[in-house]
């Protein structure tokens, strides 16, 4: 499942833990987990870039509108 993670953000941009969970029939905090140990890896970073607001962000949905929820970006690293 690792693998399949750390895949899925490399071609997904940016993703949101509860809706890893449900895709990988985990719990979000297996997900969190995992993603802890990837951001501490240094090859995927919580979605921070809000300087522009949300008009036009592919993640405005997801994003601001809920306290809660975690976005994530690969960094590029493999």
């Amino acid at each position: 499942m690792f693998a399949q993670l750390l895949e899925e953000i490399h071609n997904g941009g940016t993703l949101e833990v509860n809706a890893l969970a449900s895709k990988y029939d985990t719990t979000p905090q297996m997900i969190a987990a995992m993603l802890g140990h990837l951001e501490r890896l240094g090859v995927i970073m919580p979605y921070v870039d809000c300087g522009e607001g949300c008009e036009g962000c592919s993640a405005a949905d997801d994003c601001l509108a809920k306290d809660d929820v975690r976005l994530w970006q690969s960094t590029g690293r493999k």
